[in-house]
């Protein structure tokens, strides 16, 4: 008889309690949303439940869905020639809030940038597993180094520099994982270092995001409006927050707090002990998805389980670096909190293909 497979509850009970979570932060932070139009129900909060019911039924199936076929090499570069035509398509559309991060299709709006960080995983898994002799690990870099920077620079043209810098870091742990020296990873970090940094001096309002990082109170009212405010949220809350609701900083005080700050309006609400929880549940979503990786009955498994794993905990840290004003303003999103249906559907299907890995464990 075969045996059944058996999906890892503890990982799967945690996904859920983070998409539950994320859905009552978003309804929080953007309840006046619907007041100006006179709505009843607010949309953003409509859009996420629907964003999230798209997403379970995602996870569903890619938790059926056998985690080896993406290592087929049709299919892992039919995937990413999609991804790059869909790159292509945002980057000739229309400018929206002065990038061209969406594809807008009416009712519905895509960002292709989170397929990017979706796609790029398993190819990079597929890579490793190709290439894991000792002896062809610069052969690794070719391959792995054209198609990271492709996906990286396109989304960089569609002024979005913080998913950009995303995708190299990606890469940049996956293939430090797989055993590359430190001293190419190195090589090519300086690489990058003159080309990053051109991007922020020779573009002003990112050169002013830095000033303004470096000095938040002093430039409170220009362009360190957002972290000085994200701050007085977070320091608002205290131990155990002003409660659910509660919260002033989502009073248009501070901008985009269902997205790019919704962790400040949650320790603003719920508090020190709020928080922790959070950080918690990604260092359970760490443990469990390391796990996964480490029982996963063959290398592709073992690197694709990691570099999903590393791909959600890195994004959730830099998110609530930046709430904390501990790194710039990026415009990185929470994993399964922050307000956004392309980031929390990709971000489920990217956790059912976890839970795949970890049901052959």
């Amino acid at each position: 008889m075969a045996k059944k497979l058996a999906f890892d509850r503890i990982l799967f009970t945690t996904v859920m309690a983070l998409v539950g979570l994320g859905i009552t932060m978003v309804y929080s932070a953007s309840a006046l949303a619907g007041m100006p139009q006179g709505l009843t129900l607010n949309p953003f909060l409509l859009k996420q439940c629907i964003a999230a019911a798209v997403g379970l039924l995602g996870m569903l199936l890619a938790m059926h869905f056998d985690y080896r076929l993406l290592q087929r090499r049709g299919l892992i570069y039919s995937l990413l020639g999609g991804v790059v035509v869909l790159l292509v398509i945002a980057l000739l559309g229309p400018t929206v809030r002065g990038t061209n991060r969406w594809i807008d299709l009416g009712p519905v709006s895509i960002q292709p940038s989170e397929l990017a960080k979706l796609v790029l995983v398993p190819y990079l898994a597929y890579l490793i597993v190709r290439m894991k002799d000792e002896s062809r690990q610069l052969q690794l870099l070719l391959p792995a180094g054209v198609v990271t920077t492709v996906l990286a620079w396109l989304v960089f043209m569609g002024r979005d520099l913080g998913s950009a810098l995303m995708l190299g870091s990606i890469a940049g742990l996956m293939l430090f994982i797989a055993g590359l020296p430190w001293l190419y990873l190195g090589v090519i970090g300086l690489t990058l270092v003159p080309a990053v940094a051109s991007s922020i001096l020779l573009v002003p309002y990112r050169w002013s995001r830095l000033v303004a990082f470096l000095e938040p109170e002093r430039f409170r009212l220009t362009s360190g409006f957002q972290p000085f405010q994200s701050l007085v949220a977070v320091g608002s809350g205290g131990v155990f927050g002003l409660g659910l609701g509660g919260g002033f900083q989502k009073l248009y005080f501070l901008p985009d707090a269902n997205s790019d700050f919704v962790f400040a309006i949650l320790a603003e609400e719920l508090g020190l002990l709020g928080a922790v929880g959070v950080l918690m549940l990604f260092g359970v979503l760490l443990w469990r998805g390391i796990r996964a990786g480490s029982r996963a009955p063959d290398p592709f498994g073992r690197y694709l389980a990691w570099g999903i794993t590393c791909t959600l905990v890195l994004q959730a840290l830099i998110h609530i670096s930046v709430s904390v004003v501990i790194l710039p303003t990026t415009g990185i999103t929470l994993p399964f909190l922050s307000y956004g249906g392309s980031s929390l559907v990709v971000t489920m299907v990217a956790s059912g293909v976890l839970l795949n890995v970890s049901q052959h464990g």
